[in-house]
């Protein structure tokens, strides 16, 4: 009988078969992506690049392959956390701390927000400066326990963490293609070119 129904068509209900099976009712609740699905997605969408690593010494290839794709090899780099300094201090670079036309800003976060795909940074990374003060290019090292679903989760997390001292110049990053051309839409929003080195840490 299917074959007939193939070759000839079936002329009852022919909605129900051309209606794909797992289409989704317009009321029905949107199926909720895993929040790292979410932050990939999103964060892509921004134009971030996006670089999954296991262990540190998938961070060390990956950051050494940026810094040959760029040319940044021997250059400096605007960091202000001697730790990533001490981390990184084999790699050809000159670190500095007051450098704002250094090639690339390297740096840790607070959390990494699934929802719009963004950076949540504070006064602990950036200082007080404004992002439009930093350099154009961003290399960001964080780990997969910082994955967050929204931003209020993070502004939460970074009030849990620092109790006693609430860091200052909270913000996020999130756009990451530097724009030539200003228009009215992006006026006031700071654009990155920005590399996010994710460390599997769960």
């Amino acid at each position: 009988m299917s074959l007939f129904k193939k070759i000839f068509g079936s002329k009852t209900k022919p909605q129900q078969e051309s209606a794909p099976a797992n289409e989704r009712g317009k009321y029905m609740p949107q199926i909720e992506l895993p929040i790292d699905e979410r932050f990939t997605i999103n964060f892509r969408k921004n134009g971030g690049k996006f670089l999954y690593c296991d262990s540190f010494t998938d961070v060390y290839n990956s950051l050494e392959n940026i810094l040959m794709e760029n040319g940044w090899e021997g250059k400096e780099a605007l960091c202000f956390d001697e730790q990533l300094q001490e981390r990184f201090d084999n790699f050809d670079l000159k670190f500095s701390r007051i450098n704002m036309n250094a090639s690339f800003y390297l740096a840790s976060c607070e959390y990494l927000i699934a929802d719009n795909g963004s950076i949540l940074v504070c006064s602990n990374q950036i200082k007080e400066k404004k992002l439009n003060d930093l350099p154009d290019n961003f290399v960001i090292l964080a780990t997969t326990s910082q994955l967050v679903g929204a931003i209020g989760e993070g502004l939460r997390g970074i009030k849990n963490k620092y109790k006693s001292n609430i860091p200052s110049n909270i913000t996020t990053i999130k756009h990451f293609q530097v724009q030539e051309e200003k228009d009215f839409l992006s006026y006031g929003s700071s654009s990155k070119n920005l590399y996010l080195l994710l460390l599997e840490d769960l």
